[in-house]
């Protein structure tokens, strides 16, 4: 039996998000990887030599020589918020498929940019939304194609973490730049809204908290969905952890108690009804960033259009670019 073929990955970016990548990139049956590449002169082969069976691994000192390499086909993009979009085009220039961590890119305009790209080459590009990937998710979509809690008026989403010394590169540029907790973790709040409504939004009025850089720390917000549907989002860095929606239907309710469930921990769904029901339901851990390795793995692979299109892609942008504006001009912003 022919051994099944591996896509040659390589990862462009020697960030955190590089480093909570690493294990699950190993683990994925149908990926590679081949190289790590940083700006920062040693990070790379400081991020390799972290995990020994990372052992033949090509560490650079310069992205191109990474996107130079034949060997990788596919790359993992997780440099800062606002580089996200050249560096997607300077892949796909390359030939490379691109996996873009979230954000996509701050503006609407560079996502059409990425898709003509990637037409115009034949190549897969997907923006990293890793949680949707995670089982639990698909088990509560399975409980709302049942019926049992009507139609969906309203999504609740909370997200939030107390910013640390080491996270303080998220909040050292403006939100105009990319930096604050609107393009980090209110992208999260958009994306699931939308999930569940499943189509865009009317219109949205935000408010925010600013620091002395200009990004946003506290925030919270209002999606209108049209005919009484609404989304409510808060996320912030200035309190404890939260990753959690909450589905209110007109029959019942239903609530995800941890989006981001990392690999060891149990996620947890809980939904009750107008008729007194009451359920708890504790699912088996799963990897969600390695089901998304793997997923787009098999996109490109089988030549499958990828999961999270690039339309899904653009309307997240235009809804937070939205959200920005109301913010700046405290009034509701028709879309």
């Amino acid at each position: 039996m022919a051994e099944q073929r591996k896509l040659g990955w390589g990862i462009l970016g020697a960030s955190r998000m590089a480093a909570t990548m690493l294990p699950s990139l190993l683990q994925a049956h149908n990926a590679k990887l081949i190289a790590v590449a940083s700006r920062r002169k040693g990070a790379a082969a400081e991020i390799v030599k972290s995990a020994p069976q990372l052992n033949g691994v090509k560490t650079f000192d310069h992205p191109d020589f990474l996107l130079e390499d034949p060997e990788v086909e596919a790359v993992y993009l997780p440099m800062a918020n606002e580089e996200h979009a050249s560096w997607a085009l300077t892949c796909l220039e390359h030939g490379k498929h691109v996996l873009v961590e979230k954000p996509f890119a701050l503006r609407e305009h560079e996502v059409d940019a990425i898709a003509q790209a990637a037409q115009t080459r034949r190549l897969k590009v997907m923006e990293g939304f890793m949680y949707r990937f995670h089982p639990q998710h698909q088990r509560i979509i399975e409980v709302l194609r049942s019926g049992v809690l009507g139609e969906v008026r309203t999504v609740r989403a909370c997200f939030s973490f107390l910013m640390t010394p080491q996270r303080l590169y998220r909040v050292s540029r403006s939100i105009e730049q990319g930096g604050g907790a609107m393009w980090d973790i209110g992208c999260y709040a958009v994306h699931c809204a939308r999930w569940f409504f499943n189509h865009p939004p009317k219109a949205v009025f935000t408010l925010a908290k600013f620091n002395e850089h200009g990004a946003d720390v506290s925030d919270c917000g209002l999606l209108d969905f049209g005919e009484g549907r609404y989304a409510s989002l808060d996320f912030s860095y200035e309190r404890a952890r939260r990753a959690e929606y909450e589905i209110i239907g007109t029959l019942g309710g239903i609530k995800c108690h941890n989006v981001w469930a990392k690999p060891g921990e149990m996620p947890v769904i809980s939904w009750w009804t107008e008729k007194g029901q009451y359920g708890q339901e504790c699912l088996l851990p799963a990897d969600h960033f390695r089901l998304e390795i793997e997923h787009f793995s098999d996109c490109v692979l089988s030549d499958k259009p990828p999961a999270l299109t690039l339309e899904d892609a653009k309307e997240n942008c235009r809804t937070l670019v939205a959200a920005i504006r109301s913010i700046r001009e405290r009034q509701v912003i028709e879309l």
